[in-house]
């Protein structure tokens, strides 16, 4: 607990001393099991604005709203408190006559947290303020910790993460991006499923270390005896399931890399990886467009939308192979190459570094992070990268040299990931051992291990696949306007306060 949320010891004291009254008059809030409530404050306002004209001479609109105070103004014989509830917050006028008189001196023993049902009808105030005029109130939960009058700015952010139950109650606004995140997410999925689009769940526990790059978690297994890891991708599952003849998956799965942590890196995120058999990656470049297309529209009411600052048109995409790319921005033509010392050369010139002994291939993908990757403010498909760096996408049949794969950025930021899906067995088998000796080459200490099920998978016959991979939480930090990635997750991961 941040004792900056804390007035005084004594308020901490006080209020749990009003629990103990509370319990020894036979009034413990704990035991109350439910209030049911007929409107939320939205749809108080919402229905006595409609209404407002035509109610009769003395005819009055009841409810019944529950929430927690958030400010309270006490009086006389009347007072004012605002209750905020799921959906929104709205007035409450309290006066002793109408509410009574033992309860009316219950109520101002109450504190600013406390959760309560109310009844009333509904009026409109001097001022204007559309109000409920109480006629019974009920304690429901006792707020035995102060709200903090300050939560909110740059010096408090790392407690807002820390405690966002205390941030959505103070900064209500906060609400609103994780709102949006569940209709994008349900956006996706209506997406996919009218386009006969099945949707799986693969294991995220799994027996084996695989050669990518990323590194895993690992959890051990007490009845099997056997060391097991947090996946880190969903693809080869995925893929699987290709085989067996669902020709069209995806899964919105929890991922978990155990690596660093940024604006835009947060140990555990959400991915959606979809496959579609007898497609390719140019088939997964339209769906992204049409997607992302869609979700701007919806989300944000054009497909030109405002990130930080800075006008984005999801509305129009382009598309640049990587040569292409490298020879726009970086003024070097991969096609010039003769050998990889010509293109080692170009990089040495360019004061770019690069791996012992890189290959035309692995120059040319350094040449991108260092020169292109940072223009592409303006959504951009990247496509045709070389195999030295894809060891799951396709050939390509007229160059082996690259891959059938593209990732797209928008804001100098990679979005997703997207192959033609190799499935020559044996090729794969090879990229796979070549990938696991080059990751152990690099960390000897890594039990990194070819998956050779999913080569026997792949022995069965994967038809020709289109595969998509993206991040979900960048996608909504992107729709949302929000600047780090902890802004868009629940609970983003955090070392613990000692």
């Amino acid at each position: 607990m941040d004792n900056s949320q804390i007035n005084s010891t004594s308020e901490l004291a006080v209020r749990r001393e009003k629990l103990a009254a509370l319990c020894e008059a036979g009034n413990n809030p704990f035991e109350i099991t439910k209030f049911d409530y007929t409107h939320t404050a939205p749809e108080c306002i919402a229905e006595f604005t409609e209404r407002e004209d035509k109610l009769a001479e003395g005819e009055t609109i009841t409810v019944r709203v529950a929430g927690r105070i958030v400010s309270r103004r006490i009086m006389g014989k009347a007072s004012f408190a605002h209750l905020l509830d799921g959906e929104g917050k709205i007035q409450l006028y309290i006066a002793r006559d109408a509410l009574g008189e033992e309860p009316y001196a219950a109520f101002k023993k109450w504190d600013v947290g406390d959760c309560v049902g109310v009844e009333g009808t509904l009026f409109r105030t001097r001022t204007g303020e559309i109000s409920i005029h109480a006629t019974s109130m009920t304690l429901l939960a006792k707020s035995l910790l102060p709200l903090p009058e300050k939560f909110h700015g740059l010096t408090n952010l790392e407690q807002r993460y820390r405690q966002r139950y205390v941030d959505l109650i103070v900064n209500p606004e906060v609400k609103d991006t994780f709102v949006k995140r569940s209709k994008i997410l349900t956006l996706i999925r209506q997406y996919l499923d009218t386009r006969g689009f099945l949707e799986v769940d693969t294991p995220i526990l799994v027996p084996l270390e695989i050669g990518a790059a990323a590194r895993p978690f690992i959890t051990h297994h007490n009845t099997l005896d056997m060391d097991m890891y947090l996946r880190i991708e969903t693809e080869l599952y995925l893929k699987r399931l290709i085989v067996g003849g669902m020709n069209k998956v995806y899964e919105v799965g929890r991922i978990f890399r155990n690596e660093g942590m940024d604006q835009k890196h947060n140990p555990e995120f959400t991915t959606i990886e979809l496959y579609q058999a007898y497609t390719d990656y140019y088939g997964m470049m339209d769906l992204v467009e049409e997607l992302y297309k869609m979700l701007a529209e919806k989300i944000c009411g054009g497909t030109k939308i405002t990130y930080q600052g800075i006008e984005i048109d999801l509305g129009k995409w382009e598309r640049l192979t990587m040569t292409e790319a490298v020879k726009k921005y970086a003024g070097v033509d991969y096609y010039a190459w003769e050998s990889d010392e010509d293109a080692r050369a170009d990089a040495k010139r360019l004061h770019v570094e690069i791996p012992e002994g890189a290959t035309r291939g692995t120059v040319l993908v350094e040449l991108f992070d260092a020169f292109v990757e940072d223009k592409l403010v303006q959504p951009t498909f990247i496509y045709d990268y070389p195999v030295e760096n894809s060891p799951l996408a396709k050939r390509k049949p007229s160059d082996p040299r690259f891959t059938e794969r593209f990732e797209y950025f928008i804001n100098c930021t990679e979005f997703g990931n997207a192959f033609s899906e190799l499935n020559d067995p044996i090729d794969q088998k090879e990229r796979f051992e070549r990938q696991v000796e080059a990751k152990r080459k690099d960390e000897p200490n890594c039990r990194a291990e070819v998956d050779y099920d999913y080569i026997t998978a792949l022995e069965y016959g994967l038809p020709p696949t289109g595969g998509l991979g993206f991040g979900v939480d960048r996608l909504v930090m992107l729709l949302t306007d929000s600047a780090s990635i902890r802004d868009v997750l629940l609970f983003p991961t955090m070392k613990p306060e000692v």
